[in-house]
């Protein structure tokens, strides 16, 4: 954000419903001529000594999952898969107990670090209660989309964009869930983002070129609720490090193509709700996935015509439901609001 640190910022989270057959944006609404999605073709890369088997977005979310699930995967595939993850709080596979799985702590700034933990870990009851609604409705979008508020909200001009013809949404309206607590914490999911990237080497900044939108999943398989959040969206054009015209969104970017691309793909997931008890078989995930070149992530899971952006498509971890954009609109005094598109 290239605006000085006196002023005071505004922020709107807007999401946007991902209808049936609607194209899945990676790189904004003006820059799909970019990086277009295209069908998959075979790796050219070599394997390694060992013939491993080539890693799936399957074998990433059973990693993340129950203990039965990531000991199916195959050790030398989870083991690289491992190597490639960068925890924004610390992983564990034990299940908080259930009185933490209630828990109601307070999205107040003041929070102390074993307390973020803990909403990641265990999230408050309106995110639990959607989780369950994910699974119990055998990963249904329209079961998530009946908990959307319906009044519909235009989608503001974000930091120029409008003069600058940039697009930033799917659909220029949004909407924000009816649950104020859950879009509560949306809005700490990319708070929390922003603080703690610098621990794994994630230098991001809320801004319409850096990081402002995630793409809400039901995982394949499991139905569990998820976010693939995409940083370092709009690169500064530079003839030598990134000589790629992405659009208007792209028109005085400050954000410079460097290392900290690799880490441009940021992973949420919700505690996991058992389908058939009230039990909870895994528990919350925040975690950056390091797409460097020699890593099995950028070698196995990011599309060889995208490489260059390092970018995850959300479409492979799930059936996508919903954009989730964290939007700064400008005002005297800081405010983040959600918007759903």
């Amino acid at each position: 954000m290239s605006s000085s640190s006196s002023l005071s910022l505004k922020f709107v989270v807007l999401f946007s419903l991902s209808l049936a057959g609607a194209a899945s944006l990676t790189t904004g609404a003006t820059a799909t001529f970019l990086f277009p999605r295209k069908p998959r073709t075979k790796a050219s890369y070599t394997l390694s000594p060992t013939t491993r088997p080539k890693a799936t977005v399957s074998d990433l979310l059973s990693l993340l999952g129950p203990p039965p699930q990531a000991e199916s995967v195959n050790s030398q595939v989870a083991r690289d898969l491992r190597s490639c993850f960068k925890f924004l709080v610390p992983y564990n596979q034990t299940v908080p107990a259930r009185r933490s799985l209630r828990s109601k702590l307070s999205l107040s700034r003041n929070r102390s670090g074993k307390e973020i933990d803990e909403l990641i870990l265990s999230p408050p009851a309106p995110v639990l209660e959607l989780a369950r609604l994910a699974v119990d409705s055998g990963a249904d979008p329209g079961a998530i989309h009946r908990t959307l508020d319906p009044t519909i909200i235009p989608v503001p001009d974000v930091e120029g964009s409008n003069e600058d013809r940039c697009e930033l949404t799917r659909t220029p309206y949004g909407r924000r869930f009816v649950n104020e607590g859950l879009n509560s914490y949306l809005e700490f999911l990319f708070e929390i983002i922003v603080e703690r990237g610098p621990s794994v080497g994630l230098h991001v900044s809320l801004s319409r070129y850096d990081f402002f939108h995630g793409h809400l999943f039901l995982a394949k398989e499991s139905g569990r609720l998820g976010i693939l959040f995409h940083a370092k969206e709009y690169p500064a054009y530079d003839k030598e490090l990134f000589p790629c015209n992405m659009g208007y969104c792209q028109v005085g970017s400050n954000v410079p193509y460097d290392d900290s691309m690799n880490l441009r793909n940021i992973l949420w997931l919700a505690p996991l709700p058992s389908s058939s008890s009230n039990a909870w078989l895994a528990p919350g995930v925040l975690v950056v996935l390091d797409a460097h070149p020699e890593g099995i992530i950028f070698q196995d899971l990011i599309p060889e015509y995208v490489n260059f952006a390092r970018t995850l498509y959300e479409e492979d971890f799930g059936e996508v439901v919903l954009d989730v954009n964290y939007l700064n609109v400008g005002a005297e005094a800081p405010k983040f609001q959600i918007f759903i598109c």
